[in-house]
């Protein structure tokens, strides 16, 4: 078996969670076992922050994706202290929001996770988990629906976007009756429950999904009002990153959703892809280069991504002034040429990760990554069960 240069062997789960799985009557002793293991490695060493974040498995991530999220997650993993628990799930359950194909959501799901090591993501210091594999998920976030209000749910925005209706459309508005699902609707209740089951400290995100963490806190101070303090309000820690903006419509981030697929640059884009894209995005007929994001957004988003990817990390400011004498032609040529060099090592982490050779070894992160997220997970759920009364006869 060919093993990534770097990376040890991950055995596969315990036998005494392959026996929970295959006798059902052995669960309660097996349990116990798991959990008072757990119990004795937290009173060695207490976390002093719990850094939890997640991405939807859309597939290959996109510019957007890695520059917004997942090279912040890998800045954080590089700086953390020894002390701190790390842990970056791929929340399945979230992509069933909506319609989708099951073939193509387990290749995602694939991709997604090859994509994670790619980027620096490293399985020995960071917790790397499927959301589904671990049940405690959808047993809080029932828990958590219990005192969720659903008055602040119908202002969120998310699944107003998701079905391209205004911000100010109503619950009680006809159209949204007809096509707005629970799944969609609660969605914020489960991303609360991703939260606060591994009691994080502090969580990534991006500016977009601000509102989601405040509710995740409203979650928390509804759970202790009603069954006494527990959960503490996890703190926000923003991405440094401004939005990714579509290479066709620059007034709106880059997304999968939209229907052009040179409206993004994924990781693993070969270089006569990207310079296609580049070429094709929109800009403007105005000589010169200005970041100027509401009068000039198309140049303005170039300007950007050849900042972040830059190896001489050169701020905005300093790569206009450096090319401000080329034509728009030749400045997409650069940034190109910028994003082709920046890309060529983690595209190649990528395909190597992809590869039939590498099938089992993420086979076996995934399963070290979801028995260790379990086991967090079922030490919450035992003191979240006893603090609400189910916990016993």
């Amino acid at each position: 078996m060919h093993i990534a240069q770097g990376f040890p062997v991950f055995n596969p789960l315990r036998r005494g969670f392959l026996q929970l799985i295959a006798h059902p009557f052995e669960r309660r002793i097996t349990y116990g076992w798991a959990i008072s293991t757990r119990r004795h490695a937290s009173s060695l060493s207490n976390p002093s922050r719990v850094i939890f974040s997640g991405i939807q498995p859309t597939g290959v991530p996109h510019l957007g994706n890695y520059f917004g999220a997942l090279q912040q997650w890998v800045k954080i993993q590089d700086g953390a202290t020894s002390t701190t628990d790390l842990l970056f799930s791929i929340v399945d359950l979230h992509a069933m929001t909506l319609p989708y194909n099951q073939a193509r959501l387990r290749l995602q799901k694939r991709q997604t996770l090859a994509a994670l090591l790619a980027v620096g993501l490293d399985p020995q210091r960071s917790t790397i988990f499927f959301q589904s594999a671990v049940p405690a998920h959808t047993e809080l976030m029932w828990i958590l629906s219990c005192t969720a209000s659903v008055g602040y749910l119908s202002r969120m925005t998310q699944w107003k976007s998701k079905l391209a209706m205004s911000d100010n459309v109503a619950l009680s508005d006809p159209d949204a009756k007809a096509k707005l699902k629970l799944g969609l609707f609660s969605y914020p209740v489960l991303q609360s429950a991703d939260i606060l089951l591994y009691r994080a400290t502090h969580v990534p995100v991006g500016h977009d999904q601000v509102q989601h963490l405040e509710f995740a806190r409203e979650n928390a101070k509804n759970f202790n009002t009603a069954h006494g303090h527990f959960f503490s309000e996890p703190q926000t820690v923003m991405s440094p990153v401004k939005r990714i903006m579509s290479l066709k419509d620059p007034r709106v981030k880059m997304s999968k959703s939209h229907e052009d697929s040179k409206s993004r640059i994924l990781l693993n884009d070969t270089s006569d892809s990207i310079r296609v894209k580049i070429k094709a995005a929109l800009t403007d007929s105005i000589d010169g280069l200005s970041y100027e994001p509401t009068e000039r957004p198309g140049v303005s988003n170039l300007l950007a991504l050849m900042s972040y990817m830059d190896a001489s990390h050169r701020s905005v400011e300093q790569i206009t002034a450096d090319y401000q004498g080329l034509s728009m032609r030749a400045f997409k040529e650069e940034v190109a040429e910028t994003l082709i060099k920046g890309l060529k090592n983690l595209k190649g982490r990528y395909d190597y990760f992809m590869s039939a050779a590498q099938s089992q070894y993420l086979q076996e992160v995934a399963a070290a990554g979801n028995e260790k997220a379990g086991l967090k997970a079922d030490e919450t759920m035992i003191l979240v069960r006893r603090m609400i009364g189910i916990d016993q006869l």
